[in-house]
């Protein structure tokens, strides 16, 4: 078979990705923008030979990862904890001159002494020869474990300018696919010259002897106090303790990590609480004047397969310590030598200034309902219009020292971290797995052929590259495809033909939940043009019977107020957490670049009613009089306002031959996500409320699981999409909170009591699925 390499990693067609935003940030976004970026290649962070060290010999190229260890420079830390506790907050709490002082009744020297040992559990000075030992040990397991760890040089050239030319501290916020992000990411900057990389971990996931390492090499933690009450004098303490570390840790520009995203394997909302916490800090501080600034760089790490042995650890409630960790370690090196090592991505998007983006930002927060108000009368049939508002809808609380700030500015870190994430995973590679992923679950799940499946990968990459996003992935074709399902194999059969071919097939059963997650990597690729064509099914949904002819359904005519009215129903259903939608653009905005893509794409071709004037005829267009005598210097209003409105545009499915396989695969990427709230309309009147939230999501996901063996659905038998559509139902008011002794209970609301409007719930949701 000839061997065809992959354009994209020619060098040619790389699109650049992570451009921060040009409404909020319009300055950033041109001087903070390195020009030859493209010019730059990737490097391999963790190859390292002779030339990366100052000697060279055959000594040293057996010891050459001990030397280049002992080469990296790790700035002192000087005093820190001295000037943490001379700082004015500090000392107005430890004088009593603040509220929960010393002068309520406690003695200054008892609280200088809780100062010290809540300052402990916060963080600890760096122990340079355990940086240094511990990056050599890392640099070895890495290169046991992974294939290559790549990185832009021209991103990482990019963040360097911007930290120099400013001279701010450098706050990077990331995604978080796995454990070993909070490790990787310091060896990665501190091998680029950027020093040691401060990180933010979560105690929960962390043994007290963990923690006791982790402070030693960089590791930031939340004191438990800081989550009390505002009135608790405990609580009033952490909390200025938490914030003169922080001033002090950004005075000094030590970079800071905070991960926006909760732990792996967290089952939640995908926005992290304690994230937003420490950058409502980083906020605070910049509100006071600590800091004139500071440069946020969105970040993301991709792998092909997160390494793996922790998988059961996430799903624990027990705390990672050092032994479960080693024996992670040593697993993952066993399974080194058993299974191909997998490739990873580190992406650093273009840095922006917090302060430019709290100067415009707020301008661009409107008013807003909730899903209640939104969508529960158009789903019982007692409305058709959709309210001209957004959709207000917070899944992570305010907890800890974000609570201290205004209710304006928790809206502001609330959204400023939205903003971040959207850039983060905009900027984040697709892999060869979730390509792989998508293509045998969403349209080969009975098998394919390898010959056919090397030209739909392909296919497919050069559809993910047309879209603006880049792939992780390089080398010749038939090589990467083999590699990846090499993967896969635990979720994938390769059955030999006599043609000499090969079928691949996706094992049948629960592989097929990890396919999903997989391929929802995806999915920001794709997303609007997947939104488009579930709003377009459902449009179709009462016209056409959805086993009907593709021919049968171009026949029908859309007009643009319906497909945008059905759109607008579907990002209201949909949930934030998945759309990521920008804070400053509206959902009306949305439509239209939903409805565009679908245009480019292909999958719709606009129709002229007949007796209209043509949509591009704008030469009889007739002038209003205001037009007329309006001066030419005049911009307060839109010159397109004042032509005749003309009527409405009209589009049919396109008759391309590769119209209705893309169509179909591209509503497919949302089905397990609308089947899951599909099946959890179908189990409210099987369900045993009143519940726990907990306990209650227990049972829709073991209804999911049951329904999965009987249906085969199991690529929507997740416990995130149960956790999912338990939320939106609890927004839209179909499940009602109450408080009891017991805690918050789950109440079915009186207003879907009835089967009949179950069943309208359930009619709304599956039109937008197309099987």
């Amino acid at each position: 078979m000839k061997l065809e390499a992959v354009t994209p990693f020619l060098g040619k067609y790389r699109p650049f990705v992570g451009r921060c935003c040009q409404t909020c940030t319009p300055k950033s976004w041109e001087s903070l923008f390195h020009r030859s970026i493209m010019d730059l290649g990737f490097c391999n962070v963790i190859l390292v030979k002779e030339e990366n060290t100052r000697f060279r010999g055959w000594l040293v190229r057996r010891l050459c990862y001990f030397l280049w260890s002992l080469e990296q420079h790790i700035p002192p830390c000087q005093d820190a904890p001295q000037k943490i506790m001379e700082s004015t907050g500090l000392q107005n709490v430890i004088s009593g001159r603040a509220p929960g002082g010393a002068g309520e009744g406690q003695v200054p020297g008892l609280v200088k002494k809780e100062v010290q040992r809540i300052l402990g559990h916060i963080q600890a000075p760096f122990h340079p020869f355990l940086l240094r030992l511990f990056s050599w040990a890392l640099l070895r397991f890495l290169n046991c474990v992974f294939l290559n760890v790549q990185l832009h040089k021209g991103q990482m050239k990019m963040v360097h300018k911007a930290t120099q030319a400013q001279g701010l501290p450098l706050i990077l916020l990331s995604t978080h696919k796995s454990l070993l992000d909070g490790i990787l990411m310091p060896f990665v900057l501190l091998s680029q010259g950027l020093g040691v990389l401060r990180v933010v971990w979560d105690p929960r996931t962390c043994s007290p002897t963990l923690r006791a390492l982790l402070k030693k090499l960089g590791g930031l933690f939340l004191p438990p106090e800081a989550n009390l009450t505002l009135d608790s004098s405990e609580g009033v303490l952490a909390r200025a303790v938490v914030h003169a570390a922080m001033e002090q840790l950004l005075v000094s520009r030590q970079p800071l990590l905070i991960f926006l995203e909760e732990p792996p394997g967290a089952q939640g909302p995908r926005l992290s609480a304690l994230g937003q916490t420490w950058l409502g800090l980083v906020v605070q501080a910049v509100q006071m004047g600590v800091i004139p600034d500071a440069m946020l760089v969105p970040v993301a790490i991709t792998y092909d397969l997160v390494p793996g042995a922790p998988c059961d650890v996430y799903h624990s409630l027990v705390p990672l310590g050092l032994w479960t960790g080693a024996l992670a370690v040593l697993r993952s090196l066993w399974s080194w030598g058993h299974s191909p090592r997998v490739c990873v991505r580190v992406h650093l998007a273009q840095p922006f200034s917090l302060q430019e983006y709290t100067t415009n930002a707020r301008s661009c927060w409107g008013s807003r309902q909730t899903l209640e108000q939104l969508l529960q009368p158009i789903v019982l049939g007692q409305c058709n219009v959709v309210p001209d508002t957004e959709k207000e809808q917070e899944w992570t609380p305010a907890t800890g020292p974000l609570l201290a700030l205004k209710e304006e500015d928790q809206l502001l870190v609330r959204r400023l971290s939205r903003h971040v994430l959207n850039a983060s995973v905009t900027s984040s590679a697709v892999m060869s797995t979730a390509i792989m992923a998508a293509l045998l679950l969403f349209k080969h799940q009975k098998g394919v052929f390898l010959s056919q499946l090397l030209g739909e990968f392909s296919w497919l990459t050069e559809e993910t590259l047309l879209r603006g996003f880049d792939v992780g992935f390089s080398g010749q074709l038939q090589c990467l495809v083999q590699h990846t399902l090499s993967l896969l194999r635990a979720h994938v059969a390769l059955l030999r033909v006599h043609q000499g071919d090969l079928l691949v097939v996706p094992r049948p059963g629960p592989g097929l939940t990890r396919l999903a997650r997989l391929s929802a990597e995806l999915l920001p690729a794709f997303l609007s043009e997947a939104v488009g064509a579930c709003a377009v099914r459902g449009l179709l949904a009462g016209r056409v019977p959805p086993e009907g002819p593709w021919e049968l359904q171009g026949i029908e005519l859309l007009s643009q107020n319906e497909l945008y009215r059905q759109i607008l129903l579907l990002l209201h259903l949909l949930p934030q957490d998945l759309l990521l939608l920008q804070p400053c653009q509206s959902s009306y905005c949305y439509c239209q670049e939903v409805l565009d893509r679908l245009i480019q794409c292909g999958l719709l071709v606009a129709e002229e009613t007949p007796g209209s004037r043509a949509a591009c005829d704008t030469g009889r267009q007739r002038l209003s009089a205001k037009l007329l005598w309006k001066p030419s210097g005049d911009f307060t209003d839109s010159d397109s306002d004042d032509f005749e409105e003309a009527e409405g545009r009209y589009f049919r499915l396109s008759q391309q031959s590769r119209c209705p396989d893309f169509f179909l695969f591209l509503c497919r990427l949302l089905s397990p996500l609308l089947q899951a709230f599909a099946q959890a309309a179908t189990f409210l009147h099987q369900g045993q409320l009143p519940d726990t939230e907990s306990g209650y999501t227990e049972q829709l996901l073991q209804f999911l699981q049951a329904t999965a063996q009987e249906e085969g659905f199991f690529e929507c038998a997740d416990p995130n999409l149960a956790i999912s559509a338990v939320w939106t139902f609890r927004d839209l008011g179909v499940l009602q909170q109450m408080p009891s002794p017991a805690g918050p209970m789950l109440y079915l609301s009186p207003t879907f009591t009835s089967r009949e409007n179950q069943e309208k719930l359930e009619q709304f949701i599956r039109q937008f699925i197309c099987s």
